[in-house]
Parts: structure tokens; sequence; C-alpha cells
């Protein structure tokens, strides 16, 4: 789809090139349609044209967007979970007696 947008010249020759102004104007929609809730990351970096998640993360760190590289990643969130079941996995078993924490220490003697 293509919008076009009015804008008085004196005010468009402040802003930049209509190359400039065009890319500007589609970070904007796409950033504020993200934070509000209704693009998806894929969406977001699909409409922005960048290749991977890598570059979608640095184009939300550069805009402000908190948790782009860490919380809004499934995997990340999957992970922290991992850790989070092995810890009480850990918390509530042994091994010969020993917790996970002394098998590590015989294991280092």
């Amino acid at each position: 789809m293509n919008v076009t947008i009015a804008i008085p010249d004196d005010v468009a020759v402040r802003l930049g090139s209509e190359v400039e102004l065009e890319r500007r104007a589609l970070e904007a929609l796409a950033l504020e349609g993200y934070r509000a809730g209704r693009l998806t990351r894929p969406e977001l970096g699909r409409m922005l044209g960048l290749e991977d998640g890598y570059a979608l993360d640095g184009f939300l760190q550069a805009h402000g967007v908190a948790g782009a590289t860490s919380a809004s990643s499934d995997a990340d969130r999957e992970a922290d979970d991992l850790v989070a079941r092995f810890r009480a996995f850990a918390a509530r078993h042994t091994l010969g007696g020993l917790d996970i924490k002394d098998l590590i220490s015989e294991g280092r003697r």
C-alpha cells in the first residue's frame, strides 16, 4: 500500500530529502504500531525490511524500546524458565547425600 502525506514545502526542506522523510515516516509509523501492540516483532521487521532479529533488536534499542535485546526474545524467556526449573530441581535433589553445590566442590578437589 502506498500512502501520501502532504507537508508544506518550507517545513519539508528542514526535515530532509524525500527519501529520508519516507523512511523516517515509515519507521515512526511502524514503531508506534509496535509500541501500541498492533504489530508483532516479525511484522515490524518485515515492514522495515530488516533481515534478522539482530537488526530488529538494534532498531528497537536505538529507538529506546525497553528490553529490546533480552526480555522481548522468546528464546531468552525459555532459557530463564529452564534455569529456574533447574534451580528448583537442584534444591530438592541430592546424590549420595551431597547437594549439587557440594558435588561441584568435590569435583574440583
